[in-house]
């Protein structure tokens, strides 16, 4: 990617685990397994093992990055 679409990406330069984090501040794992229904945020959830989870399987991480989003905007407005 150039440097002028990184500047243009919301998601540039926050990490992961911030975006897991506040996501868990926001919602809690029961609002966060009502949104997106997977095992890391049901069963035993926590920071580290939602991040493990969500590093190996790109569609899942685009789910959480699309609701981090969703709710920065919403919070915004």
């Amino acid at each position: 990617m150039s440097i002028s679409t990184q500047t243009n990406n919301p998601l540039h330069g926050i990490t992961l685990a911030h975006i897991v984090t506040a996501l868990y501040d926001h919602y809690g794992w029961d609002g966060l397994a009502e949104r997106i229904p997977v095992n890391c945020f049901i069963n035993d959830a926590s920071i580290k093992s939602s991040l493990k989870f969500l590093r190996k399987t790109p569609w899942a991480r685009t789910k959480v990055e699309n609701l981090y989003l969703a709710m920065l905007q919403h919070n915004a407005g």
